[in-house]
């Protein structure tokens, strides 16, 4: 039995999606994080070994660009997957100021190992619900909403500078 109060039929339909969207990714994300924690990584080391795995070495800014985290976190990150062996920092050539993250041996084996059995896990979790044709729609509808969305955080940003 619905308790929720009407809005009107366009914010019932919004609202309505929004949940649904939020639940799911919320469990989505639970289910996947359980199945990193079985490799012995966090979330984020998990994160920083896959976007060396398949982007190769990159800046510590841009890992935390890749993996939607803050400066001060992904140092964190890196000191402890460096103190493990799985990556390595070198100087940046072009900016002193800078590091460039790579996967060691190690952290390449890691990620040729694990990542395949990963997205095993992730695929049974999608294909147990959505055919094929549903997965592609469904991506294909949250890019256009992700687009969509990421347009008008850019401009509510652009207004919020111009009114600095």
């Amino acid at each position: 039995m619905k308790t929720t109060k009407k809005y009107g039929r366009k914010a019932d339909l919004a609202l309505g999606m929004w949940v649904k969207l939020a639940r799911a990714a919320n469990t989505m994300s639970i289910l996947t994080i359980r199945d990193i924690a079985t490799y012995g990584l966090t979330e984020s080391q998990f994160g920083v070994i896959e976007a060396l795995g398949h982007l190769g070495p990159m800046k510590v800014g841009e890992l935390c660009a890749k993996n939607l985290s803050s400066g001060g976190n992904m140092t964190v990150v890196v000191d402890n997957l460096e103190r493990d062996g799985l990556v390595e920092r070198l100087r940046c050539e072009d900016d002193r100021r800078a590091y460039i993250v790579q996967l060691t041996a190690k952290g390449k084996t890691l990620f040729d190992d694990i990542f395949v059995m990963h997205a095993k896990f992730v695929t049974g979790l999608v294909f147990s619900a959505l055919s094929d044709e549903e997965i592609s729609k469904l991506s294909e509808l949250l890019k256009k909403l992700g687009l969509s969305l990421k347009e008008k955080l850019k401009n509510t940003e652009r207004t919020l500078r111009e009114d600095d």
